[in-house]
């Protein structure tokens, strides 16, 4: 048998991935109706080299890139993915210097055990939206409820080792 959970060592079944809450910044309240996040991904660039008389080729560690996230919710008359989304963009009624100091905040995804209880937590820094969608293509001949959504760039994630394992009830 494998090497057992460190943290709850009763635990054997993995986390449900439908059971999630994001905050933006330093917000207690998580971000209303969010349905779908896309997954966390890194990816280092390979730099393969020689050294002089030696026939293998070497490989060090080079950049390492962060992909996008994407956040996903139905249409709601929370303002928080528009608001964010407009601190990227120079209004007829703003100027840049007031809408650039809000662009770029700190994400913070919590994934919930069954009681509801933060597991897991992942600090997503500096993120600032690079697309927003705020209405989908609209049918009236279909029955899906209209979805917003923005992507957000990043500079690197961590996983939030402080929190430990609440206990199940």
């Amino acid at each position: 048998m494998g090497k057992p959970f460190t943290v709850n060592i009763n635990r054997f079944d993995p986390y449900k991935a439908f059971r999630f809450h994001v905050y933006f910044g330093t917000s207690t309240t998580p971000v209303a109706g969010v349905s779908k996040v896309t997954g966390l991904k890194r990816s280092s660039d390979v730099i393969e080299y020689k050294q002089g008389g030696d026939a293998i080729t070497r490989k060090g560690l080079g950049r390492t890139k962060y992909e996008p996230v994407t956040l996903d919710r139905g249409l709601t008359h929370d303002p928080d993915f528009e608001e964010w989304a407009n601190a990227a963009q120079v209004l007829d009624k703003g100027s840049p210097a007031t809408s650039l100091k809000n662009l770029r905040r700190q994400v913070r995804i919590e994934l919930l055990n069954e009681a509801g209880q933060p597991a897991h937590r992942y600090i997503l820094h500096r993120c600032w939206v690079s697309e927003f969608q705020a209405l989908p293509d609209l049918d009236a001949g279909g029955n899906a409820i209209a979805i917003e959504h923005i992507k957000l760039e990043n500079e690197g994630w961590e996983h939030d080792l402080s929190l430990g394992e609440p206990q199940e009830a």
